[in-house]
């Protein structure tokens, strides 16, 4: 088992200690980061810069995913360690030498974040070296990797006991690689559709960021779930006409236009245009592609055909 100790401050603790948030957003300044030391569902834990030096938290890995800072801030809103957006971007450019609007920031998405209380913190490993500026791999082959997983282990009483507990979609996740139950949030949810569909309208393809929606086939009133299954990106008044039933996207992904939207409102000339579309825009993995189930459902439920 492994694990990667990244550094943060303390604000960033403080801000998201004792909320009891399903997700949070470890968030790197720079635009040309990238993130590839664990797979989702590995454990991801929160060192402080000194004067702590030590850790303090962690949470269990989903995606890193490269985003606009709006983005970041619509997704997770405070679960990124601000309490409003204007301060988000003022801590992303307090480490940015240039920064223009709507920067993209690296964000590694952690789900089922855990913070440990002062007096339970863990001194940061003895081979940590002062030179290390983002992080470090541990694992259990080596004595320092060890003691670390242990301690945290500890710590969390049990909380989270090992092996495989896949939930709401998650999925490419190893056997015996994680602690925690593997869900994801309304957060992550948006981040996984978006990038399921290359950030593509499914029905459009309308690609401009700001007027794309990660919409719920089965709504979560319903007892739909975050499952990247239950999700079609959609633009926004598409996702308008798609949650009201006035279109809707059949098992086989065909799109269907009501004839109830011109009669009762005169118009819908170029939604029509898609009446009968085989669905343009479809995820490339097969296991992000949206359910037949669920889509049979929305268009018995909602649709009014």
């Amino acid at each position: 088992m492994r694990a990667f100790v990244g550094i943060t401050d303390y604000a960033w603790y403080q801000s998201l200690a004792g909320r009891g948030y399903d997700e949070v957003n470890f968030w790197k300044p720079g635009g040309n980061v990238n993130f590839k030391a664990l797979t989702p569902g590995e454990l991801f834990l929160f060192k402080l810069h000194a004067p702590y030096n030590a850790i303090v938290g962690g949470g269990f890995f989903v995606r890193f995913s490269l985003l606009p800072s709006f983005l970041a801030w619509e997704a997770f809103g405070t679960k990124n360690g601000t309490e409003t957006f204007g301060q988000l971007e003022t801590r992303i450019a307090k480490y940015r030498k240039s920064q223009g609007p709507n920067p993209q920031i690296g964000c590694i998405i952690l789900n089922s974040p855990f913070f440990f209380s002062e007096s339970d913190w863990i001194a940061a490993p003895p081979n940590w070296g002062k030179s290390i500026v983002q992080g470090k791999t541990y694992d259990d082959t080596t004595q320092e990797g060890a003691a670390l997983l242990e301690a945290v282990h500890q710590r969390l009483g049990g909380l989270y006991g090992y092996g495989h507990h896949e939930t709401d979609g998650a999925s490419n996740v190893r056997e015996g690689q994680y602690l925690a139950t593997y869900r994801i949030g309304q957060g992550t949810f948006r981040v996984l559709v978006t990038e399921a569909y290359n950030r593509r309208c499914a029905i459009s393809g309308e690609k401009t960021l700001p007027v794309l929606d990660a919409a719920h086939i089965v709504p979560f009133s319903e007892e739909g779930s975050y499952s990247v299954k239950n999700g079609l990106l959609l633009r926004t008044d598409i996702h308008t006409l798609y949650d009201k039933g006035y279109l809707t996207v059949t098992p086989d992904y065909h799109v269907e236009v009501s004839n109830r939207l011109k009669s009762e409102y005169g118009n819908g000339k170029i939604y029509y245009a898609y009446h009968g579309l085989q669905l343009p825009n479809l995820p490339l993995e097969e296991q992000e592609r949206p359910s037949p189930s669920f889509l049979a459902w929305h268009t018995e439920h909602v649709y009014k055909g």
